[in-house]
Parts: C-alpha cells; sequence; structure tokens
C-alpha cells in the first residue's frame, strides 16, 4: 500500500511504546513524517524512539485513562514542532471478564483508554489538522460489528469509537479535514500476548470471534493505517476499514 510523502508533516500515534501504534510511527517515519509518540510506557516508548533513528521525535509518556493527559500530548506536539497533520489513536486495551463480575474500575478504565481518549485527543487536535487539511484515525475493532463473548466494554468502546468517527466526520463535512476507522481483527500484540480468559468461560464462544484464517499481521494494519493518515487516503473520511481476515464476513 503506497503511502504518501509525509516530509514536512507531523503525526502523532498513540500506544506507541508497542504493538501496532510502533509499528504505524515506523510506517509513517519511513514516509518521512516528524514523529510525536505517546504511550503510558516510557521505557518502551524510548526503545520506539530509538527505532526511528534519525527522524525527529518527541515521546511523551501520559496515562490516557486519566482525562487531563489527553489534550497535553496535543499541546507538547504544537509546542515541539509547531503543527500537527496527523492523529493516530492506536492506544487500547481490553479486559475480558464475565459481564455480572467485571469490577467497575475495568468498565470504566476499557472507555476511559479505548473511547473517551480518542474523543479528548481529537478535541484538542482538530483545531490544528484543520489549519494543516490533516487526518484522524481511530483505531477500533471487529469488535465494533460483531458481538463478541466476556468482551462487553471493549465491544462497547469500539462500536463506539466507530461511530464517534461517523458524527465527527458528518460534522466537519464541508471542513478541510480527514476523519476514518480502521477495525482489524486480532493481532499478536501485548493485547493478544496479555489475553487472560475470565474464570468458567466457555473456549467454543471465544473460538467464534478468533478467525479461521488466524492473525493479521500487524504490519499490514500498520499500512493501512499510515495510509489513511497520509495524503494517498485523500478518498476517505467517515469510513470504518475492516482489516480481519473474513472474520466479519459471515
Amino acid at each position: 500500500m503506497q503511502i504518501a510523502d509525509m516530509t514536512g508533516k507531523v503525526a502523532l500515534v498513540t500506544g506507541a511504546a508497542s504493538g501496532l501504534g510502533r509499528a504505524t510511527a515506523l510506517k509513517l517515519a519511513g514516509a518521512g513524517a516528524s514523529l510525536v509518540i505517546v504511550d503510558i510506557n516510557a521505557e518502551a516508548l524510548a526503545e520506539t524512539a530509538a527505532l526511528l533513528g534519525d527522524v525527529p521525535v518527541l515521546t511523551h509518556t501520559a496515562d490516557l485513562s486519566d482525562p487531563a493527559q489527553s489534550a497535553p500530548a496535543v499541546e507538547a506536539a504544537i509546542a515541539r514542532f509547531g503543527q500537527l497533520d496527523a492523529l493516530c489513536n492506536v492506544a487500547g486495551l481490553i479486559y475480558l471478564a464475565n459481564s455480572h463480575q467485571m469490577p467497575a474500575e475495568q468498565w470504566h478504565r476499557t472507555l476511559a483508554v479505548n473511547l473517551t481518549a480518542p474523543f479528548l485527543l481529537s478535541q484538542a487536535a482538530i483545531p490544528h489538522l484543520l489549519a494543516a487539511k490533516g487526518a484522524i484515525v481511530n483505531v477500533a475493532s471487529t469488535a465494533a460489528h460483531i458481538g463478541e463473548a466476556y468482551a462487553a466494554a471493549y465491544c462497547a468502546s469500539k462500536a463506539g469509537l466507530v461511530q464517534m468517527t461517523k458524527a465527527m466526520a458528518m460534522e466537519y463535512m464541508k471542513q478541510p479535514i480527514r476523519i476514518n476507522a480502521v477495525a482489524p481483527g486480532g493481532m499478536i500484540t501485548n493485547i493478544a500476548a496479555n489475553f487472560v480468559p475470565p474464570e468458567g468461560c466457555d473456549f467454543e464462544l471465544i473460538k467464534r470471534f478468533s478467525g479461521m484464517r488466524g492473525t493479521v499481521e500487524v504490519e499490514d494494519v500498520a499500512d493501512l493505517v499510515a495510509y489513511l493518515a497520509s495524503d494517498a487516503g485523500r478518498g476517505y473520511h467517515g469510513a470504518c476499514l475492516t482489516i480481519d481476515a473474513g472474520i466479519t464476513a459471515g
């Protein structure tokens, strides 16, 4: 997938300490972008920065479950680079639980990171993205489109993220900004590596959303996110592109 030249442009990527966020940062850097990379894990974030080599990069440590820490990430980007051309809301988390046993803290943290943070980051970024004729890319999930057992909070947050994407796209239909989402299937990331099934779960139900063709390659999803963040994705606005090896096909 061809990514447009991002030379002279600045992209902010959340969840950049590992997995899809790191891969997206590398893709955008390869296209010439300067990067603002955001994550709660400062040590791993520094590792990502090292992988970017000579690319101008600002690392910003933030816990996006805290609403007060979203806008400062955008402010830091503007203070360092004076502009913002792309916001990639990649950070996310999932807790699997029997719905009647899920702690309220896990519910609130899931929605805070997966839905509220993308909204608050977008809220802070939109004035700058309008000036730059830039783009927002939100990373949703196949969980936005199908029910997944033991993942009520995650499904709710990702479905909400897709609808937020569409609502914002309509709101800014006449403005010079593009707002889209990507809905990946399962990937081999830290989220998958830390998979903890709930006590007494029915694995037959979990297999229903695991995919007959296996997991999706992180690199392929990163290509899609970076494509939509760049001018190459100029034809997309208000879209949610599914990349899931057929999970949602039927």
